[in-house]
């Protein structure tokens, strides 16, 4: 039987990212003197995914740390 999943560090890297991306835009927003609780989720969100967009670096963290968490099956820690 083929194995139709993912390995978890692939979604731990995108999560990872993705949660990066939310909390610098979330202290972006905090700098600016706006107030995060008053900010819709959905825009937070759209802020976050342009963010990251930008941002590519935000992967090549995330998959570092989940390398050095051990997330990532079959990866060799450099």
């Amino acid at each position: 039987m083929t194995n139709h999943f993912k390995p978890i560090g692939t979604s731990a890297v995108r999560v990872r990212a993705r949660l990066a991306a939310r909390r610098e835009v979330k202290d972006q927003l905090r700098a600016d003197g706006v107030r995060v609780t008053l900010v819709p989720t959905g825009e937070i969100e759209q802020r976050a995914r342009a963010y990251l967009d930008a941002n590519p670096r935000l992967y090549v963290e995330a998959l570092e740390r989940a390398k050095q968490m051990g997330l990532l099956p079959n990866v060799q820690n450099s």
